[in-house]
């Protein structure tokens, strides 16, 4: 029998990685079948490098099934790096987030996340790294709006002038 190749194996794969990572049962079930491999003699790193993980990663999953069984395997709250802003902070946050970044007194038009790390620092002396930030617009459902030219808002001639293939261009 042929070996089956797929047309594009990186974009596959990456699609695969992120339908697994989408619902919690998925993310069990892909657990379930690192052990597996682990169980038919595979080392951590040929299974991380089969499912897409560090190592690392694959001894925690070892670890936890060892000490709790299945269930270790299971998404649970309070695992992972604990948030540096408090529930108080992250409504503070959200609330500045909903104004322009002008109310805060900055200069900048729009949030991104050079200046919600710099925001972080000053407003609650919390560092955190710019695509952390990223990530944090994303947790408190925020979405990235990418900034309009002026020439957006001007007149129709003006627009007409800035264009690379405008009529001016082609009467030359």
């Amino acid at each position: 029998m042929d070996k089956l190749k797929f047309d594009d194996l990186e974009v596959v794969k990456l699609a695969l990685q992120q339908e697994i990572s989408r619902s919690p049962e998925s993310r069990y079930d892909h657990r379930l079948h690192g052990l597996l491999f682990l169980c038919q003699g595979m080392s951590t790193y040929e299974v991380g490098n089969l499912l897409g993980h560090s190592p690392r990663t694959i001894q925690y999953w070892f670890h936890r099934f060892q000490e709790e069984g299945l269930m270790g395997l299971i998404d649970a709250e309070g695992r992972g790096r604990r948030t540096s802003l408090s529930p108080r902070q992250q409504k503070q946050l959200e609330a500045d987030l909903r104004k322009p970044p002008t109310v805060s007194g900055y200069t900048q038009g729009q949030w991104d996340g050079v200046l919600l790390s710099h925001h972080l620092g000053r407003e609650f002396g919390v560092k955190m790294g710019i695509r952390q930030c990223q990530r944090l617009f994303h947790h408190l459902g925020f979405r990235r709006r990418k900034p309009r030219g002026i020439i957006a808002g001007a007149n129709p001639e003006d627009q007409q002038a800035y264009k690379k293939t405008s009529s001016a261009h082609e009467k030359r």
